[in-house]
């Protein structure tokens, strides 16, 4: 007969992994354009399919790097938590040689290290990560970083349903020289479209930018995007019904 003490000792020695998300954002939005690197994201963070929290801010800047991420919730504080732990031993020992900044380039490297060294261990950081900001050179970064440590470059890129709802759009409007206006207005109807067909999404929404010139980031406060319900689609009765078509 196994004893109830036995039991105890064997479930305190269990290690315990991330098995799934809990806590989870969506889609990150990105892209280049004349004069820097624009990112956008939601601010809503799921609990399962309950919109849990609408103040979860998914931008964030790390020793001039800008860095957004879909996925759990709390794998991203805690990378956020690396990040700024790294910074700051570098600015400790900025007394004994140079401060050396890391750039985008740099801090995308190190993440896809993170990201794999972790999945190899069968515990995850449940995240896909955009990594903006400028290279060694001084010129825009875009980067991508998913959970397995699989990693690539490119002038405009998307998470989650941003995936398969926004690139096609980013495809069909992209071009080299888009001022930051017209960034930005692509972007917004970007997170338009998919707050309208994903369920995960929030039309409360922020944007943030790196200058190609300066480095410099800018994170906006959240704002509300303006929608349209009036579709035929909408206001049309349901079966011709009057009311909604429900119970």
């Amino acid at each position: 007969m196994i004893s109830s003490s036995s039991i105890a000792r064997t479930s305190a020695g269990h290690r315990e992994h991330t098995r799934r998300p809990i806590v989870t954002g969506t889609s990150v939005l990105g892209l280049k354009y004349k004069g820097g690197v624009m990112l956008a994201a939601d601010t809503l963070a799921s609990y399962g399919s309950m919109a849990k929290y609408k103040n979860a801010r998914r931008l964030v800047e790390v020793d001039k790097v800008l860095l957004g991420a879909g996925g759990e919730y709390s794998d991203f504080q805690a990378i956020q938590d690396l990040l700024k732990a790294n910074a700051l031993e570098e600015e400790c020992m900025s007394g004994l040689h140079d401060r050396h900044r890391s750039n985008a380039r740099e801090t995308w490297n190190y993440l896809r290290a993170v990201m794999y060294n972790r999945r190899n261990k069968m515990n995850p950081l449940w995240n896909d990560l955009v990594v903006a900001g400028r290279d060694a050179e001084g010129k825009t970064f875009l980067g991508w970083v998913d959970k397995i440590g699989t990693t690539f470059e490119e002038d405009m890129i998307a998470t989650g349903f941003g995936s398969y709802l926004a690139i096609p759009l980013l495809r069909e409007r992209y071009r080299d020289d888009l001022d930051e206006g017209e960034a930005r207005a692509l972007l917004e109807d970007c997170m338009r479209i998919l707050f309208y067909r994903d369920c995960r999404a929030l039309n409360r929404i922020q944007i943030a930018k790196v200058s190609e010139d300066t480095g410099d980031v800018l994170i906006s406060d959240p704002y509300e995007l303006e929608t349209s319900w009036d579709s035929a689609s909408y206001v049309a009765p349901v079966a011709d019904l009057d009311g909604d078509g429900g119970w």
